[in-house]
């Protein structure tokens, strides 16, 4: 696996009870899963040389995120190492533009965008959409919020292009919510889809996420699982497949954003599910039969810890484990810093309230924001 954050960490997890031998390229030794990991390499992914050394020996190479060169991985397969996804698929979760270009041939609802050239263009395109404000962002390297403007005036749209790529300009879409339909597809196209979920983001972060999005028409629920199998399927995805979307006031659901690995949105099938994201990207990656995704519980709520108050969590695992014994905690060895995300807790059970109030206690006492 290229990549040593969280989500390596946790799909290594998942394959320690296939006996799978698991090697990953790691920025630092102090990475999430450069930590767990026994076979480690250190070494820049974006360095073609250090790719194909890493990549001698190996059966399959998958990501935890979404930013080695498209041209690296072709040099990988032309090596004869299979890669999932492959550079044909992963460029749509690479590249904001080729993807909305790419949605709209296959007629995927999205917001109304094209990239823009400069300030006055943005203004321009704001016209063609009914005005200020707009969405801008950076085609390429966006996280998280990172990459991404509310831009309310020409003179506001400046930032965007001085990180010296292209920026795609999308309508400012008034949305009841964010939801996430997330599926796992093999290479020989075996597709399972999970719940949708609604995503409940702070600052551009996701914070919440509930399993299965509550009161959620069915119809417009099948509509967006149908969507993301469709999408997977077009663009050839094998592994995990998140896509982010909105719910329109008037009923509709629109593409947002697509990323091709686990995602945040899917950390609840951890405990929430038979079979979790983890598990089935393994699976998709080693072309094996894919697990059930369906939920454990009527209801599962993941809040994400995020760094604060409490270098130690010892004395914040006391209380939260003592209050609820049947939380779920999974912490990434990260370093504690405010507001990077170092963990996550799940919560189940049959009351949405109930589960929703257990999950958000025990993320912000982790955290520190709350002390009792």
């Amino acid at each position: 696996m290229v990549g040593g954050g969280q989500l390596a960490r946790m799909t290594h997890e998942a394959g320690i009870p296939l006996g799978l031998k698991f090697k990953l390229l790691s920025d630092t030794p102090q990475d999430s899963a450069a930590q767990v990991v026994s076979e480690v390499v250190i070494g820049d992914y974006r360095d073609l040389d250090t790719l194909r050394a890493f990549a001698r020996g190996c059966d399959v190479i998958t990501f935890d995120h979404e930013h080695v060169p498209t041209e690296h991985l072709r040099a990988l397969e032309a090596d004869g190492i299979p890669v999932r996804p492959g550079p044909d698929a992963l460029v749509h979760a690479q590249d904001k533009g080729v993807m909305r270009a790419r949605l709209a041939e296959i007629d995927a609802p999205c917001p109304r965008n094209r990239i823009v050239s400069d300030p006055a263009d943005a203004a321009a395109f704001a016209e063609e959409v009914g005005g200020f404000p707009v969405i801008l962002k950076t085609v390429r390297g966006g996280y998280d919020g990172k990459g991404v403007w509310v831009v309310r005036s020409e003179e506001d749209a400046a930032d965007p292009f001085r990180a010296g790529v292209p920026v795609l300009a999308e309508e400012k879409v008034d949305f009841v919510r964010e939801l996430a339909a997330n599926i796992v597809r093999s290479p020989h196209g075996q597709a399972v889809a999970y719940p949708v979920v609604e995503s409940i983001q702070v600052d551009g972060v996701c914070d919440t996420v509930i399993a299965p999005a509550p009161e959620l028409d069915e119809t417009l629920a099948g509509e967006a699982q149908q969507l993301a199998l469709r999408i997977a399927a077009e663009l050839d995805v094998v592994g995990h497949l998140a896509v982010e979307l909105f719910e329109t006031r008037d009923g509709r659901i629109l593409v947002n954003e697509l990323a091709m690995r686990p995602h945040n949105s899917g950390h609840w099938t951890m405990d929430g599910a038979i079979t979790s994201q983890f598990a089935n990207h393994v699976r998709a990656v080693l072309d094996l039969p894919l697990g059930d995704p369906r939920p454990r519980a009527p209801w599962t709520v993941m809040c994400n810890v995020l760094g604060g108050d409490y270098p130690d969590m010892y004395q914040g695992y006391l209380h939260c484990m003592a209050r609820d014994p049947q939380l779920k905690i999974h912490m990434y060895g990260k370093d504690v810093k405010p507001g990077r995300k170092v963990g996550h807790v799940n919560t189940y059970g049959d009351d949405l309230a109930d589960v929703r109030e257990r999950a958000r206690h025990a993320a912000d006492y982790l955290r520190g924001t709350i002390t009792e």
